[in-house]
């Protein structure tokens, strides 16, 4: 397995400089969001100018992208033009894995799965792999549901934060049952009340996780994916995090 960062740990800096940032932490894997309301790559923008895009992403000081996290606001037709862009430049810099968002809790289940088997397909055309992210508020929020979307889209996996299962509204729910169908990690501490809190104050059990994906031959990528936290010190907790994760493997 590989010790990855998300650039999404830096949201309120450029691309280049959270790449920078993530390096000088002594990452040598990171993830990089493709988020419309983002500051680093827009989808748009991609679609837009791909050469543009590519040069941006190969432009990582030898750290490996292992993973791109896409969000899209456009709706219809340019919601799947707009995928189809990042599914080519993800083929071009040798990037496998997309993760994107399900759809909203209330969501009609029909409705997501003809979104997902589209995207699925889109992705395939460019040896590339779906993954829906563990999320609260979404549909990926219950483990049933995400099995049976994975079940009915064939080739979609999940982009697995087992912080979202622990911290659930309706009390933890277990996951275990996820890491046959788990493309991609990303990873914090948390307690059954906060989303995110230090590392080692927390309850996510990592060895208990790398041991069970280590069961199902997960050889990809454990992404940090930390958010700031005000009065805990950034830099040391995506630190701690790459050491521990290190020490487990």
């Amino acid at each position: 397995m590989l010790v990855a960062a998300s650039t999404e740990c830096f949201p309120s800096l450029p691309l280049s400089q959270a790449v920078d940032t993530i390096v000088d932490l002594e990452y040598t894997s990171l993830e990089i969001d493709i988020h419309e309301d983002g500051n680093h790559l827009r989808p748009s923008a991609v679609a837009a100018n791909m050469e543009a895009a590519i040069t941006a992403c190969r432009n990582t000081h030898r750290a490996s992208v292992v993973s791109y996290s896409v969000r899209i606001d456009a709706e219809g037709e340019e919601h799947y033009r707009q995928f189809a862009a990042c599914c080519r430049l993800a083929k071009a810099t040798k990037v496998v894995t997309l993760t994107v968002p399900s759809a909203e809790l209330g969501t009609p289940f029909n409705q997501e799965v003809e979104h997902l088997q589209r995207l699925v397909k889109l992705a395939e055309a460019d040896g590339v792999r779906v993954a829906i992210q563990s999320q609260i508020g979404r549909l990926s929020e219950d483990p049933d549901t995400v099995v049976v979307l994975c079940d009915n889209v064939e080739g979609l996996g999940v982009t697995l934060d087992p912080s979202h299962y622990l911290c659930h509204p309706a009390g933890p729910k277990n996951y275990d049952r996820l890491l046959k169908y788990t493309y991609h990690v990303h990873l914090r501490d948390s307690t059954k009340s906060k989303l995110q809190v230090r590392i080692g104050q927390g309850e996510i059990e990592y060895g208990r996780l790398i041991g069970l994906l280590s069961k199902v031959n997960y050889d990809r990528a454990l992404s940090a994916h930390l958010l700031d936290i005000p009065e805990v010190e950034h830099f040391a907790e995506l630190r701690k995090m790459r050491l521990l994760l290190e020490s487990l493997m």
